[in-house]
């Protein structure tokens, strides 16, 4: 459901985002890190390997960062997910030891400019995020589920007080922004070459600005990830990890 989003309408939030994903990609810093708070994303891009190199196509892996643009009715639901600095090398991310990650999500009212006053866009609130994994074998897929969330956004983001209401938490740039610091991959069977993180939210997006009226919609964005083999297991740094 990915949508490719056309430069006219990038006058606005869909513009800042994509140079902010260039200089993410270059850098490795958390694409809201001026929207919420410092994060812990890596401090170096990550040593990518060639694409002949890669045992799954992975836009992460290749990158050292992931940012989906999912378009709906002139609103940009955007996730982004990046290594933190406990394993900031996406090409070292073996089957053995635990692997880590953040992850963000945003909506932009595209029809609206970035400086225009908030009241004069769509608010959407984000009221459930799940997430599932798939582990892709050298002989297909098993039955492991190295990552699993299922929770009410608003009880695990990081800001400790999201501006709420009865539907969620204010996910409205550049009001709100949900985001999930250093969360846990666990270790799988030897012969994995990837994994499929699928990202699954439930939102209420405001029919008009203003109106009061929402509409619940499912917003869903699968992620793969290569692993790659090796007898070692995945080093991570000593820093401290919340793996909620």
């Amino acid at each position: 459901m990915t949508a490719r989003i056309q430069p006219r309408r990038l006058r606005g939030a869909a513009a800042l985002l994509s140079a902010v994903a260039v200089l993410t990609a270059l850098s490795g810093c958390s694409v809201v890190d001026g929207l919420t708070s410092n994060d812990d994303p890596s401090e170096t891009p990550s040593a990518s390997p060639s694409a002949s190199e890669t045992p799954y196509e992975s836009e992460f892996t290749r990158d050292g960062t992931f940012q989906s643009h999912i378009e709906i009715d002139g609103v940009d639901y955007v996730y982004t997910l990046y290594p933190t600095k406990a394993t900031p090398r996406t090409n070292e991310w073996f089957p053995k030891g635990n692997k880590y990650f953040t992850f963000t999500f945003q909506a932009y009212d595209l029809d609206r400019d970035i400086r225009d006053p908030f009241k004069t866009k769509r608010e959407v609130y984000l009221d459930r995020i799940k997430v599932t994994s798939t582990v892709k074998t050298s002989t297909g897929t098993n039955d492991e589920r190295p990552y699993e969330l299922n929770a009410i956004a608003k009880e695990i983001t990081f800001d400790p007080e999201p501006l709420s209401t009865k539907r969620g938490m204010l996910i409205t740039s550049p009001k709100g922004a949900f985001e999930l610091r250093n969360q846990t991959i666990k270790p799988t069977a030897e012969d994995t070459i990837g994994i499929d993180l699928t990202f699954t939210a439930t939102v209420y997006t405001e029919r008009r600005a203003g109106s009061g009226t929402f509409e619940r919609k499912t917003i869903k964005q699968r992620v793969p990830i290569a692993i790659f083999p090796s007898d070692q297991a995945t080093e991570a740094q000593d820093i401290p990890v919340d793996a909620n």
